[in-house]
C-alpha cells in the first residue's frame, strides 16, 4: 500500500477512535472532573465531527489509490464528488465490495449515502444544535462511519499495490 494511502487510512482509523473516545468522555463524571471540564459539558457534537472526518480521511485514501487527489477550496465537496463519479457511479465499488463480502453485500449507493449523511449531519451538528440533543445523532454517525471505514479500507487492502 503506498504510504500517502495508509497515512490517510490510518487517519480515519485514528478519528473514528476520536469520536468514540469523546462520545465516551461526555457520560463519564470521574473523567471529566480528572480533565478540568465541567461535569455538564458534553463533547456529541465532536463526536459527530471526528466520526465524519473519518469517512472523509478514509474516501481521500481510496481516491489516492487512483491517484486522485482533492485540494481546497472546497476540498470536501470535491472528495465527496470525485469518490461518487470514480468508484460509484462506475460500479467498481460495488464490483471491489462484492469480492470481499460474498454473503453480506454493502452496495457502493449505501456507502456514498453515508457519506452525505455524515456531512451534512458534521455542519449541522457542530454548528446549530446544542450539544446534549446530539447523543442519538453521535451514535448513529460512529456506527455509520465504522461501517463505511471497514468497508473502504477492506477495499483499499485488496487492490494491488
Amino acid at each position: 500500500m503506498d504510504l500517502e494511502v495508509r497515512l490517510y487510512a490510518q487517519r480515519a482509523e485514528n478519528e473514528l477512535r476520536l469520536a468514540k473516545a469523546v462520545f465516551n468522555l461526555s457520560g463519564n463524571t470521574a473523567i471529566k472532573k480528572e480533565l478540568g471540564a465541567n461535569e455538564d459539558d458534553t463533547f456529541y457534537s465532536a463526536a459527530i465531527s471526528h466520526a465524519y472526518y473519518s469517512i472523509f480521511y478514509a474516501s481521500k485514501a481510496l481516491l489516492l489509490t487512483k491517484n486522485i487527489r482533492t485540494t481546497s477550496p472546497e476540498i470536501h465537496k470535491k472528495t465527496y464528488w470525485e469518490f461518487k463519479r470514480n468508484f460509484v457511479d462506475t460500479g467498481e465499488l460495488d464490483l471491489e465490495l462484492l469480492k470481499i463480502y460474498r454473503t453480506m453485500l454493502v452496495s457502493a449507493d449505501e456507502l456514498l449515502s453515508l457519506f452525505k449523511t455524515e456531512k451534512r449531519k458534521r455542519g449541522h451538528f457542530t454548528y446549530q444544535t446544542i450539544s446534549q440533543a446530539n447523543i442519538p445523532y453521535a451514535e448513529k454517525s460512529i456506527k455509520n462511519a465504522r461501517k463505511f471505514i471497514t468497508n473502504i479500507l477492506e477495499v483499499i487492502k485488496s487492490r494491488p499495490s
